[in-house]
């Protein structure tokens, strides 16, 4: 026979005590011995399905030297009273409890130093990036907590900012002694088409002022849930408001020197008033803001920052040593 089998040996086969013998059939070598198939590779395969518990060292996360130690270290010594101070949460009384201000505030300085602004960026890596996930204990905080929390703290922020820099300076991290400075463009929150000239920008005005008009009268509606009334309500008067931002600006451009020349139209956004067309780095145009940075160059730490809504970077360096003298004290050398 060609194949390997297996038969169930005879009754005559079967010698008291040693059970059963097998009888293998097949093709024999020259010496006698049967020979074997060729034996398939053994390998460790991964099951994905399994669920597996570990002990973890939240502080084995980050080894002793880690940038993240050092600025939670720091948010320990600066003033914190001014983001604990609105909390309304307090001992003996009823009430959610809300995230420590310091994690938070060591959360963005983190993010920051790695060039991430975005609270959405940043509630996406705390599920696996073990600098935030020592920075949390492993807790996961909302996007929307950390975005909240930079709205109501924005002057504090600065403060904040601003006393870290003093920090770096004491310890001779940040000398002044030469720095370097330069505009990037940084994209709006609008579009190209969101663009209006004053005459067109007043008839989005009244329309919007109509729209609120009419939702007020439909206050008594009984189709109209009241979450859902008070969510149309909302969304209507906050784009009467930026209307009106846009307005603002389009007066103020038309009588700035350099602007509504003739045979020249002045536009703005209705989205972002303040947000101008820019030329990008990728040779397109789109609404932007000119973000000026000024740089240490020992350490690379950054001094001081300014946004304008000037096209162009010339004019910008003496605004940017004033901004350096105003947060650290001194001018650079």
């Amino acid at each position: 026979m060609d194949s390997w089998q297996c038969e169930m040996p005879t009754a005559d086969a079967v010698q008291p005590g040693l059970g059963l013998a097998l009888e293998v059939a097949g093709p024999v070598a020259a010496s006698g011995s049967p020979e074997l198939p060729p034996a398939a590779p053994r390998v460790r395969r991964i099951d994905r399905r399994q669920i597996q518990f570990r002990v973890l060292d939240v502080e084995k996360l980050v080894d002793s030297g880690h940038a993240v130690r050092a600025i939670w270290e720091v948010t320990g010594s600066v003033d914190l009273s001014g983001f604990y101070e609105p909390i309304a949460a307090r001992r003996g009384t009823a009430g959610r409890t809300p995230w420590d201000p310091r994690l938070l505030v060591a959360i963005w300085i983190y993010a920051y130093s790695r060039g991430i602004t975005s609270a959405r960026e940043i509630g996406r890596l705390m599920a696996y990036d073990p600098g935030f996930q020592w920075l949390a204990a492993m807790e996961e905080i909302n996007h929307h907590t950390l975005s909240d929390f930079r709205v109501a703290n924005r002057e504090a922020l600065d403060g904040l900012c601003i006393e870290v820099l003093g920090i770096l300076r004491a310890e001779d991290l940040l000398t002044l002694e030469r720095v370097v400075h330069d505009g990037t463009k940084v994209r709006a929150c609008a579009g190209v088409d969101t663009f209006r000239s004053g005459e067109k920008l007043a008839v989005c005005l009244e329309e919007a002022r109509e729209h609120v008009q009419a939702l007020a009268a439909e206050e008594n509606d009984p189709e109209l849930s009241a979450r859902r009334r008070s969510a149309r309500e909302r969304a209507a008067q906050e784009r009467l408001e930026r209307l009106g931002r846009a307005a603002s600006e389009l007066q103020r451009l038309q009588h700035t020197a350099g602007h509504g020349r003739e045979g020249r139209t002045v536009r703005v956004s209705t989205t972002d008033p303040e947000a101008r067309i820019m030329k990008q780095s990728d040779g397109g145009y789109a609404p932007s803001f000119n973000v000026q940075v000024t740089t240490d160059s020992k350490a690379g730490v950054i001094a001081a920052v300014g946004v304008t809504a000037e096209c162009s970077d010339s004019g910008q360096l003496m605004p940017a040593m004033d901004r350096v003298e105003e947060q650290l004290g001194e001018k650079p050398g």
